[in-house]
């Protein structure tokens, strides 16, 4: 089966055949097993083993991975459903720049803010830092935007799906 998976600004072109999987042409082993009762899953590719934290967003297809202390957010489509879009021009491929609220991925407690509220802030950027089953994820800025509100506060229990940072769209340059 093959797969279409978004990353940032990048596409990538992934081939499932069983354990073979081929990103973007190169052929790799590859073995993923769940971790009972937890969001947390064991992968094994192409030699190397992690500990990957994966949540479903809403929207279909669109993932928010925790991989060795970093926080990402991926978009995957099968090859039929990409057609489908292509042909009839629809799809959540186009996003729109700009605001946006953080949530959070999975239950935890906030460890530190990285922002303040009027702060302007580049894709990527540090916002939260929450801590979950003892790994510290720091959850980071989808697009450029200005911090419109911080909803949370150190030491804060938040629940999964609870808002974090509300992002404004950024200011206009000129």
């Amino acid at each position: 089966m093959k797969y279409f998976v978004t990353i940032g600004s990048q596409t990538h072109e992934v081939d499932v055949d069983g354990s073979h999987v081929t990103v973007d042409g190169v052929g790799l082993e590859a073995q993923l097993a769940a971790v009972s009762g937890t969001p947390l899953y064991h992968l094994l590719l192409g030699g190397g083993s992690w500990t990957v934290a994966a949540e479903s967003l809403e929207g279909g297809g669109r993932w928010v991975l925790g991989l060795v202390g970093e926080r990402v957010e991926v978009a995957v489509q099968d090859e039929r459903t990409r057609g489908i879009e292509a042909g009839t021009g629809t799809g959540t491929g186009r996003r729109v720049a700009g605001g946006g609220t953080v949530r959070a991925p999975m239950p935890g407690l906030v460890v530190r803010i990285e922002v303040a509220e009027g702060q302007e802030v580049d894709a990527g950027t540090g916002l939260v830092v929450v801590e979950a089953m003892k790994m510290e994820n720091e959850l980071r800025a989808p697009r450029p935007g200005k911090v419109q509100t911080v909803h949370v506060a150190v030491g804060q229990a938040v629940e999964k799906g609870a808002s974090l940072v509300t992002l404004a769209s950024p200011e206009p340059s000129g």
